[in-house]
C-alpha cells in the first residue's frame, strides 16, 4: 500500500505576471477592459461639473476653465477613442452571443443606431452640429 500524499502544500501557480503581453489576443483583451480608466475620469469630471452648477456662478466658471485646459480636452479625446474602440469590440462579440442575424448586417446596425442616438441628441441639445 502506498503512502498518502502531503495535502497541505499551497498551491503555486506557474504563470508569471505578465503571460498576457507574450498574446495578441489577451493584450487586446487587457486594452478593452482599460478602456473603463479614461471613463472614470469624463464621469469625474461631470459630477464636479454638477456639483459646482449646484454651487455657484464662480464655481461653474472654475470648472469650465478647468475643461478648457489642454491636458483635460486630451483625455477626454482618449476617453472618446477607447470608448469608440470599446463599442468597436463590443459589436463585433455580440453577434456571437446572439446569432440571429448575419454579424456584419448586425453590426452595421448597432453602428447604425449608434450614430442615429448621437445625432438626435446633438439636435435636442442645442443644435451641436
Amino acid at each position: 500500500m502506498s503512502e498518502p500524499r502531503q495535502v497541505n502544500q499551497a498551491y503555486q501557480s506557474q504563470l508569471q505576471r505578465n503571460w498576457w503581453l507574450k498574446h495578441g489576443y489577451y493584450q487586446r483583451y487587457m486594452l478593452r477592459e482599460a478602456t473603463v480608466l479614461p471613463l472614470l475620469f469624463f464621469c469625474g469630471c461631470l459630477l464636479t461639473g454638477l456639483y459646482s452648477l449646484q454651487h455657484s456662478e464662480q464655481s461653474w466658471l472654475n470648472w469650465l476653465a478647468f475643461m478648457a485646459t489642454p491636458w483635460v480636452i486630451g483625455l477626454n479625446l482618449l476617453t472618446f477613442l477607447a470608448s469608440l474602440f470599446h463599442a468597436k469590440t463590443f459589436f463585433e462579440l455580440f453577434p456571437r452571443v446572439l446569432p440571429i442575424l448575419p454579424a456584419p448586417l448586425m453590426i452595421a446596425g448597432q453602428w447604425l443606431g449608434t450614430l442615429s442616438v448621437t445625432l438626435l441628441l446633438a439636435l435636442l441639445l442645442g443644435g451641436v452640429l
